[in-house]
Parts: structure tokens; C-alpha cells; sequence
């Protein structure tokens, strides 16, 4: 007999291959996601198919394999990598005599436990509801008034429908509420704007070192692990650069990942609002990751979807302790800057990315990391090469900050912090 363990659950996953590539990185990609939950990994099936069964998504007789591998393992869940039909959830969960999770409920589940600030749970919980509002199962057929008998005649409505009622009027009263939050949000956005301080928004995928670039800039001591969505609530922090001798505010939040829920991006998306209106995006990339490029297209089709795709943005290629990369920047032919090479954790590269983002915000003609072929720009190349950024609200910004700073680098937290 295997020993259970003491706390969390042990859990069998299933991976099905439709084809598509990848699949070792989908795996190790879920038993993080697993790991992340409180699950212990005991088992792995695999299988290849087609498309998806329609009652058991993976057959018949894989599922048969599947509940022999939990019995074995005395496992109390069942993963599926995949997003599961209520139906198909039902019948699998007859068939293994287990509680069956997908991919959904599992980064729904992470993210509960992630939550920490009144806006985060509120979020959290819209989207669990929203979910599971299609698999809302006739559970409760004992206390079906309809039936009739001694005590249950008359008019009345199932548990079931009982239920649906009750659930439809919680999402009412979190999206009411999720509102008012919204609009405090921009009323601080807006006095953010009188001010005329700039934004800069890190986005990027799950795990890519956001929240340690983010503590390494501001000195926030940010929660930062080696975890998916080790982030979740928005974290805001002013922050000065000795050589632009101007402060901005720079951000972090949520990391985004393949396959990212619906009901996640629509309970999430005010919060995601505030990527869309920042000056300048910090695409945080995971130069270790052999996913690297795959991950990129996720992060850039996420910023499609919630309006920021058009925000100018420097690429952070993040973790080159890790690679035979050097820390420094890197240009186009033009001259503009097409990426920052560093390492958040060791602190090699942050000075280039300071520079960068002097040059970018605030246009100070400073010239920071690897030039290009054709060598330094000249005054009238730089200022072409930063013409696609709009100054808006970043021009004439007043100094606040006295020039005898010790440091390069003072942070303070906003009120908006969580």
C-alpha cells in the first residue's frame, strides 16, 4: 500500500497529442500548473486521437486504463490538460470513480489561491462562477418539489433550477461590484495623467521572471517564486531614473499563459484595461525556455484581445544567467530598440534596461547596450528612430525628485498597490 501524503491530492494527468507540437512542453507545462495547485503528480497517461471522443473525450478504453492507473496509484483526482465538455466530465467521472479536473477549473483553482486583495477575489470568484455555471448537474433530483409526494406537492422549482437562480444572482452582484471598482480605477488613472506620469506595464508569460524584474527596479518586495501565476493582483510602484531625472510608474500583474480561460480574460479584463492604457509595454520573455517563441504569439494574441496590441513595447529577454547571452541592448538597423538582454535575478543588464527606458519615455538621447552595424546615430537618426512614440502625456513632466537622490533608483507605493 502507497502512503498517502498528509496534505494535497494526488493526482493522475492525461495528455492527449491531436497533433499538434510541443506535447513535452504541455506536459512539464501541467505538472507545474499542478504542482502550483497543492497536487502530487502520481501518474502520467498519454494517448493520441484524432479529434476528442464525444462522451469520454479519450475513449473507452483509455478511460478504462486511466481509472486502473488512479486505483493503483490511489489517486483523488484525475488532470485533464484540456478543456472538458460538462458531459464529458460527467461520464469520465462515473467511469474512474474520481473527482475529474480540466484545465480551466485548474487555473481557476491556482488563482484562488493566489488571490490576496479584495478586487483579486472578487475577480477570482466571478470567473469560477462563470464556469461553472455550464456544469451545473441534476444532483439534487431527492429535493425535486416536482415530483410530488407527501410534503413536496405544489408549485415550486427544482434544486437545480434553485440553484441556477442563486448562482445568476451572485455573478449580478460581482460584476455591480467589480464595476465600482472599475471606475475608482480610472479616477486614480486619470489624476495619474494631470500629473503626467507614464506608465510602463510588464506583461508576459506565466513564469518568466516578471515579479523579479519588477522587484528588481522598484526594490518592492514583490511576492516572487518559481511558480505559475506566482502574481495575480496588480502591483503599482513610482519609480526614479537618475538619467532622465523624471520618475514613472511601472507595473506588474497577472502573467498569461496558452489556453487562458475565457471566463479569466472577462473577470480580469478591467484590471488588463490598465495594459491598454500604459505608455510602454515590457514584454517579459523566459530566454531559457525552448517555448520562447510560442509563448511570445501567446502574449501578443492575449494583448490583441484586450486592446493593447498597438501599445509600443520592448522585448526583455529575461533569465541570460541561464543561456550564453550577454546583457545589453539591442537595435535595428534604424536604430530603435528591439530588445533588452538581462538577467533580473543576478542584476546583469538593469542599467541597459534604465537607459532604454529613459530613451523610450522620455526621449533623453542616451545610447545604452550593443549598437548597431553602422555605429552611433546621429541626433537627427535618434529622434527619427523615436518618433513612432507618442509624447502625449509624458512631455514637459515636472522633476520632483531632488537631483542629490543617492541612488539610481527610489521607489515608493501607490495607492493602488495590493
Amino acid at each position: 500500500m502507497l502512503e498517502r501524503p498528509a496534505s494535497g491530492n494526488r493526482a493522475v494527468l492525461v495528455q492527449v497529442d491531436f497533433g499538434k507540437a510541443s506535447v513535452a512542453d504541455r506536459i512539464a507545462e501541467l505538472g507545474l500548473l499542478a504542482g502550483s495547485a497543492g497536487a502530487e503528480t502520481v501518474a502520467l497517461i498519454q494517448c493520441k486521437r484524432q479529434a476528442p471522443d464525444a462522451a469520454l473525450f479519450v475513449g473507452k478504453g483509455k478511460a478504462e486504463e486511466i481509472a486502473e492507473a488512479a486505483r493503483e496509484s490511489q489517486a483523488d483526482i484525475v488532470i485533464f490538460n484540456h478543456e472538458l465538455a460538462p458531459g464529458q466530465q460527467r461520464n469520465l467521472e462515473r467511469v474512474l470513480q474520481r473527482r475529474v479536473v480540466d484545465r480551466n477549473a485548474l487555473i481557476l483553482d491556482i488563482f484562488a489561491l493566489r488571490a490576496k486583495s479584495h478586487e483579486g477575489k472578487l475577480q477570482v470568484e466571478l470567473a469560477q462562477l462563470q464556469h461553472l455555471s455550464t456544469r451545473l448537474v441534476r444532483g439534487w433530483t431527492h429535493l425535486e418539489r416536482q415530483k410530488g409526494g407527501i410534503g413536496l406537492r405544489g408549485p415550486g422549482e427544482t434544486q437545480l433550477e434553485t440553484d441556477r437562480r442563486l448562482l445568476g444572482n451572485r455573478v449580478a452582484l460581482l460584476k455591480e461590484r467589480l464595476k465600482a471598482l472599475e471606475k475608482q480605477r480610472r479616477v486614480r488613472s486619470r489624476a495619474r495623467e494631470r500629473q503626467e506620469v507614464p506608465v510602463v506595464a510588464l506583461v508576459g508569460y506565466t513564469n518568466a521572471g516578471k515579479s523579479t524584474l519588477f522587484n528588481a527596479l522598484t526594490k518592492a518586495g514583490a511576492f516572487a517564486a518559481d511558480q505559475l501565476f506566482a502574481t495575480l493582483d496588480t502591483t503599482l510602484r513610482r519609480v526614479y531614473l537618475k538619467d532622465a531625472e523624471r520618475s514613472l510608474i511601472v507595473s506588474d500583474t497577472v502573467g498569461f499563459i496558452r489556453d487562458l480561460p475565457h471566463a479569466v480574460v472577462a473577470a480580469f479584463h478591467a484590471t488588463l484595461e490598465e495594459t491598454a492604457n500604459a505608455d510602454l509595454l515590457l514584454h517579459v520573455i523566459d530566454a531559457s525556455s525552448s517555448e520562447r517563441e510560442a509563448q511570445i504569439q501567446v502574449v501578443d494574441r492575449v494583448l490583441q484581445e484586450i486592446g493593447a496590441g498597438a501599445v509600443p513595447r520592448i522585448l526583455i529577454w529575461n533569465k541570460i544567467d541561464a543561456t550564453a547571452g550577454e546583457p545589453g541592448v539591442e537595435r535595428d538597423a534604424c536604430g530603435n530598440i528591439q530588445r533588452v538582454l538581462l538577467s533580473a535575478r543576478s542584476g546583469a543588464g538593469l542599467d541597459g534596461l534604465r537607459a532604454a527606458l529613459a530613451e523610450m519615455i522620455f526621449h533623453i538621447p542616451t545610447v545604452a547596450g550593443k549598437m548597431p552595424a553602422s555605429g552611433p546615430l546621429s541626433p537627427h537618426e535618434r529622434n527619427d528612430s523615436m518618433a513612432f512614440l507618442p509624447p502625449a502625456r509624458n512631455s514637459g513632466f515636472p522633476s520632483e525628485i531632488p537631483s542629490e537622490t543617492p541612488s539610481d533608483i527610489l521607489s515608493e507605493p501607490l495607492s493602488e498597490s495590493k
